[in-house]
């Protein structure tokens, strides 16, 4: 990937706008994974997808092909299952290095029985321990590793207390027995949208507050009244689902699916396409000046003509 030189805000050369013809741009990048979804039956929360920033350059007429993975689906059936993993996203093009965030790790469920109880699993960010899992502690994240990393590992299973997900920016929380369920790891914003991503899903317990899902997405854990409550990640953010405690009919919950976003010189944004329609173009103010965001919600390209 070149290396980006400073530029003056304001040179329209840097933007690749002379009449020479269309000189190379630079962008800025996110790339969040779909989250991991939470485990159902003394259920920890799901692990959030990848989350990976950084900087490019674009040239004219190289398609750039974005792909937006998909969130855990949810599992159906009843009992001891664990969450499910989210799936990678990633941005190319024939000149770029390819940029893949990792789905996010599925939580444990419990312990002993059932086709699918075990600990959870690693990922961006790693799902939290369930009940009776053995080992305790949560599941890595940074998985495979990124330098930044990518996600942090899940929080571990305290007695009857599941741990939460890990998120972008801090693990899972542990669970704390007759206090709460491990409380999801928060996620991290992005500076060019302002938006927080890639938060882990809140743990579950029977006698304590479910675990509170992490900032960017995580969904929450449930805890008593048995049934209670828990929530998916939400769409969009590559957030972790949120443990279930009792072996709830409707299952595991799932995961957000990711998002990708591209940040170019507001003068370029008019020759630069998106497909399909589902993904849109903004432009925005940002500390770094003014810039259109190509917002992918859906896998699709870009090109620069």
């Amino acid at each position: 990937m070149p290396i980006l030189s400073s530029r003056g805000a304001g040179s329209a050369k840097g933007f690749g706008l002379t009449s020479g013809g269309l000189s190379p741009i630079s962008f800025d990048f996110l790339v969040v994974a779909g989250g991991g979804g939470g485990g159902n039956y003394g259920g920890a929360g799901g692990g959030a997808g990848g989350f990976r920033t950084g900087t490019g350059t674009m040239n004219k007429n190289i398609t750039f092909s974005i792909t937006v993975g998909a969130g855990a689906t949810p599992n159906g059936a009843p009992g001891k299952r664990k969450g499910a993993q989210g799936s990678d996203s990633n941005l190319s093009s024939p000149d770029f290095s390819i940029i893949t965030s990792a789905g996010g790790g599925g939580g444990g469920a419990s312990g002993p029985g059932g086709p699918n109880a075990a600990p959870g699993t690693a990922g961006g960010s790693g799902g939290g321990a369930g009940q009776l899992n053995s080992p305790t502690s949560g599941l890595a994240g940074n998985t495979p590793p990124t330098s930044p990393p990518q996600g942090n590992s899940g929080g571990n299973v305290n007695s009857n207390s599941a741990g939460g997900g890990g998120g972008a920016n801090a693990v899972g929380g542990n669970g704390s027995p007759s206090v709460s369920a491990g409380a999801g790891g928060a996620g991290s914003s992005w500076p060019f949208d302002g938006t927080t991503y890639a938060g882990g899903g809140g743990g579950s317990t029977d006698n304590a507050p479910g675990g509170s899902g992490g900032s960017g997405g995580g969904g929450s854990g449930d805890g008593p009244p048995s049934p209670g409550t828990s929530a998916s990640g939400t769409v969009n953010t590559g957030g972790g689902g949120g443990g279930r405690w009792v072996p709830q009919p409707s299952g595991t919950t799932g995961g957000g699916s990711g998002i990708v976003k591209i940040a170019v010189p507001q003068a370029a944004g008019p020759r630069i396409t998106v497909s399909p329609g589902t993904n849109t173009k903004t432009d925005v103010s940002t500390p770094s000046g003014p810039r259109t965001l190509l917002n992918f919600t859906v896998t699709g390209t870009a090109l620069y003509s």
